[in-house]
């Protein structure tokens, strides 16, 4: 068993609610990506000004889909709960 599956069945046994847990853990993956994908946009524009339209376009996309990632994340356990 991995540590997170351990984190989440001792979180169960202690509250029987696993869904606040559940979510803590699905946004650090989206908050980490989200940071990544700002500085090196920022890195980006300041090496390249002429490119800033291009870079930010990707920026914006990347946000979107890590931040899909995250909803999923919240959604993930009422869909699950039993």
């Amino acid at each position: 068993m991995s540590a997170t599956a351990s984190v989440v069945a001792a979180a169960s046994t202690v509250t029987g609610n696993i869904g606040g847990l559940a979510y803590g853990l699905a946004a650090i993956g989206p908050g980490i990506g989200v940071g990544i994908i700002f500085g090196m946009g920022v890195q980006a524009i300041a090496r390249q000004p002429e490119a800033e339209q291009t870079a930010f376009r990707y920026m914006l996309i990347g946000f979107a889909l890590v931040e899909a990632l995250a909803l999923i994340g919240f959604v993930v356990p009422f869909v699950f709960k039993s």
